[in-house]
């Protein structure tokens, strides 16, 4: 598990967002992303079949996780799902986060945040700030984090205006989410579940009494009459749970608190006594954190004896070694786990970065190879461009160096810099090339940008 800064590309859409929605925490130095491919892995296993009855291509939907405590999901900039570690922590049921998910997409086959953008222009400059200050969005906004200061201070009819349309468009999500959930076979129970939850955090924060017309959202009861009426008369309202969604949420819940929580509240959430595979998997992690290999390695190989075809247990084992300077031992490991789940970019890196750390011109080899195929699945991903600089540095091959780094200037919003790293590379690779054409792409994308 990774936590990273925003790209300048995600915070703009983010921000764009934010004024809208600006419940999501935002940092001094900005919000940061959860990457963990086990984690991301699950999650596209509960997106894809909404998505699909949504009349969505999975393909083009990005899934982002974000460092935030608190139950939150939000779309922003078109095809892109935000969802919170809080969420995923709270959340009891996968049912209960494929129902968020489900109402998320409702919004995206809706065009909503297109939709939205001639209600905004609508809107003065005064109610924008005013909304900024004071409303918030996503799932949550049933208790909205809400009509605040901002909008109390009076912004007007077009304030007014848009927070009805906004509603309008909760309403919709809904409605489109349940039939996403019915198309799928999964029960609608889920997403009356988590708004429970909002109302009673709404009713602990006293945001329950709060002016339904000064929200973003419809007031969370509502929502929960509404999915009550549809479970009446929908066939799928007592389907099972799917048992393996199930335990995938035990284990991303496990392995967020795991990750992110001091040892001892770990310990209190999963206790020696609990013998489930999701508490001994946090137990381990903790450990590993706590630089306690005397307990964390056995636990580890535990649970790989018991799932040793599960790449995701490998990839911890790579990740425990590597940084506790077992380069060598790590490598093996990582290896293993891209054996098992050779599309993951994020594991590719894994395995890089420990092949480039041997210092071994072979290895060197190697981690050029996984890199490029790594940022071939997932050409945004800085670290392995990053990486790649290095490798490529090693290997001499220099205008592949100036290329890399063109990518990374670009990715970073730094269009001068990316124009004259793509020159260098152009100047060194022989025309025609995959890396020539490629540095061609970068210059052309870059003036676009620029027009």
């Amino acid at each position: 598990m990774r936590i990273m800064r925003f790209l300048r590309s995600l915070v703009t859409l983010v921000a764009a967002w934010f004024a809208f929605a600006p419940s999501i925490a935002v940092a001094a130095d900005g919000p940061s992303l959860v990457r963990d491919a086990e984690i991301e892995a699950y999650l596209r296993d509960y997106t894809t079949p909404i998505f699909v009855a949504a009349g969505l291509d999975p393909a083009s939907i990005h899934i982002y996780i974000v460092n935030d405590p608190r139950i939150n999901a939000f779309v922003a900039g078109g095809m892109n799902l935000f969802l919170h570690t809080g969420l995923l922590v709270r959340a009891q049921t996968a049912n209960q986060v494929i129902g968020v998910i489900a109402h998320e997409t409702g919004h995206i086959a809706g065009g909503h945040l297109v939709r939205s953008k001639d209600v905004q222009r609508a809107a003065t400059i005064e109610s924008i700030i005013a909304m900024v200050l004071g409303i918030g969005a996503g799932i949550a906004s049933g208790q909205p984090g809400a009509a605040g200061a901002g909008v109390l201070v009076g912004p007007g009819v077009a304030t007014t205006q848009l927070l009805k349309y906004t509603r309008t468009q909760e309403a919709s999500a809904d409605s489109a989410g349940l039939g996403f959930l019915d198309a799928t076979g999964q029960t609608a129970r889920g997403m009356y579940e988590m708004f429970d939850i909002l109302q009673k955090d709404a009713v602990l924060t006293g945001f329950a009494n709060e002016n339904p017309f000064l929200q973003t959202h419809p007031m969370t009861q509502q929502r929960m009459d509404h999915i009550q009426q549809f479970m009446a008369s929908s066939p799928f309202t007592n389907a099972p749970l799917n048992p393996q969604f199930e335990e995938d949420q035990r284990r991303i819940r496990a392995k967020i608190v795991a990750f992110m929580e001091p040892l001892d509240d770990i310990m209190k959430a999963y206790p020696e006594n609990d013998t489930s595979f999701a508490a001994r998997y946090a137990r381990a992690i903790a450990w590993y954190r706590a630089a306690d290999l005397a307990k964390a390695t056995p636990a580890v190989d535990q649970l790989i004896l018991e799932e040793p075809n599960n790449p995701y247990l490998k990839e911890l084992k790579g990740q425990m070694l590597f940084e506790n300077g077992h380069t060598a031992e790590s490598v093996e490991a990582y290896r293993q786990a891209v054996k098992l789940a050779p599309d993951s970019p994020l594991l590719r890196i894994g395995l890089a970065q420990s092949l480039v750390e041997t210092n071994d011109a072979t290895a060197n080899g190697e981690a050029i190879q996984h890199l490029e195929v790594a940022t071939g699945l997932e050409p945004a991903n800085i670290q392995g461009w990053r990486l790649l600089t290095v490798a490529y540095g090693r290997n001499n091959q220099l205008p592949m160096v100036a290329l890399a780094q063109a990518e990374i200037a670009m990715l970073q919003g730094q269009d001068k810099k990316a124009k004259e790293y793509a020159r260098r590379a152009q100047d060194g690779l022989p025309p025609g090339s995959p890396g020539a054409l490629r540095a061609e792409d970068i210059l052309f994308q870059v003036s676009q940008d620029q027009d």
